[in-house]
């Protein structure tokens, strides 16, 4: 398997850290969708990362799809396999990646020359990353994970994106120090061996 994505995106972030976890072999080839020359349109039409390349040539998009073949394949199981349970995880796979979108526009908004932004834009979607990191809260309430007492695909997919609001937005998202149940939570997933090593550059 080859996949193709940036450091820096939580989405790809994400897939990087489900693999670590079950230890499957992958090439990673990082590539920047912003660039004139970037590769990504031949593996992902929507030019978005992660994309990931199977041995026979296909390519699977997005991250959630990604996610829901590797859970089956050896390793560890980070997806209940079915019912209710797996439909609670998978909504929390879509909170995270929900805050990460949310997120990335505001970053993208704020880049932009200040006449040209628009207050009004920024602040929906910061209101968005506000209530999910509640949401977040409230999913842990006194659980050591959302997962309960392991860590499931919505915990890795939330701790992405909070963790990458922390690289980019750490001035308008200082979720760390706003709720200790987020803290402590985030240190347990950073001492995994998967976060640790899937840290995105610094800059």
């Amino acid at each position: 398997m080859k996949l193709i994505g940036s450091k820096a995106s939580p989405f790809v972030r994400k897939v990087r850290v489900l693999l670590a976890e079950k230890a499957l072999a992958f090439d990673f080839v990082e590539d920047d969708v912003w660039s004139a020359g970037t590769a990504v349109p031949r593996h992902n039409p929507l030019v978005k990362v992660p994309a990931l390349v199977l041995d026979e040539g296909d390519a699977l998009y997005d991250s959630a799809v990604i996610t829901e073949y590797l859970d089956g394949l050896p390793g560890a199981r980070f997806l209940p396999a079915s019912g209710v349970e797996r439909a609670r995880v998978r909504r929390d796979e879509a909170l995270g990646d929900g805050i990460a979108e949310a997120g990335i526009l505001v970053r993208l908004e704020t880049r932009r020359e200040p006449a040209r932004q628009d207050p009004a834009w920024i602040a929906r979607q910061s209101d968005k990353v506000d209530s999910g990191l509640a949401a977040v809260a409230r999913g842990l309430g006194g659980k050591a994970y959302l997962g309960g007492a392991a860590p499931s695909l919505g915990d890795l997919a939330c701790a992405c994106a909070l963790l990458w609001l922390e690289f980019r937005l750490p001035k308008e998202f200082p979720w760390r120090a706003g709720d200790a149940r987020l803290k402590a939570w985030a240190e347990r997933l950073e001492a995994r061996p998967s976060f640790a090593g899937t840290k995105p550059p610094a800059g």
